[in-house]
């Protein structure tokens, strides 16, 4: 006869897994960009995962807003077969001043669209792939992502993860610059590492540990019948060894 108490606990365990491991896979089911960190004046390289989260409809077309207060200069896409890239420039509504001169127009959208017949299909994912710069001197740069299925929905990633870390339904991809990059926790996954420092081998004798004294003298006791019993067993073959010589 089965425990009921028993089943009933490993029904509350099996249950407490699949919420564990379901918990950062529903997370992750986002359009995200990697990686999520950039130095200011640099040219990276950023990849937009984008997993098809409908269970009916697959993914078609993805367009991604670029930065039109703090610019990119350059934008570039990789191939990808199957689909037809375009970025988009336009005429930036306050011209830009830098170091260059004033920048009037810029890119401000790329539009990743799918060939006919071709989709993310449900349970899939596919990657997009651009290079960017130079990166401004900023906070964080926000790339609002708009996915669109085939069967007309449009699913816009473009919240602004808060700074206490805690990610909204729909958070919009972003690289941070000067800002390091929150967690759930409000810390940052930016902030200084510190070093653990290496023991010293010699400071459980110096600590006056009860336990690593015995030892040590126990060790050295050891060694000392070691050497005593080496040096007459040396002895006892060098004797015998003149009897026989005899």
């Amino acid at each position: 006869m089965k425990n009921p108490t028993f089943t009933r606990g490993a029904i509350a365990a099996a249950a407490a897994a699949i919420l564990i491991v379901a918990a950062p896979l529903s997370a992750s089911a986002h359009v995200r960009v990697t990686p999520d960190q950039a130095a200011p004046g640099s040219y990276a390289t950023l990849t937009f995962k984008v997993p098809t989260e409908s269970a009916t409809a697959g993914t078609v077309k993805l367009e991604v807003d670029l930065p039109t207060e703090t610019p990119f200069g350059y934008v570039a896409y990789q191939p990808l077969a199957g689909w037809t890239a375009e970025v988009v420039t336009e005429k930036l509504a306050t011209p830009i001043k830098t170091d260059d001169g004033t920048v009037t127009e810029a890119p401000t959208k790329i539009v990743w669209t799918a060939d006919a017949g071709v989709q993310i299909a449900p349970g899939q994912f596919q990657e997009f792939v651009i290079s960017a710069g130079a990166m401004p001197d900023t906070g964080s740069i926000l790339l609002p992502a708009h996915q669109s299925y085939s069967d007309g929905t449009v699913v816009d990633w473009d919240e602004k993860t808060p700074a206490s870390g805690k990610e909204p339904e729909n958070p919009a991809p972003t690289v941070y610059v000067n800002d390091a990059p929150p967690t759930e926790d409000g810390s940052s996954r930016g902030a200084a590492v510190t070093a653990t420092p290496i023991p010293d081998p010699t400071a459980a004798a110096s600590t006056g540990d009860p336990v690593a004294t015995g030892l040590g003298i126990a060790g050295l006791a050891l060694g000392a019948i070691a050497l005593v019993v080496a040096v007459f067993a040396a002895t006892r073959r060098g004797r015998a060894a003149q009897g026989e010589s005899k």
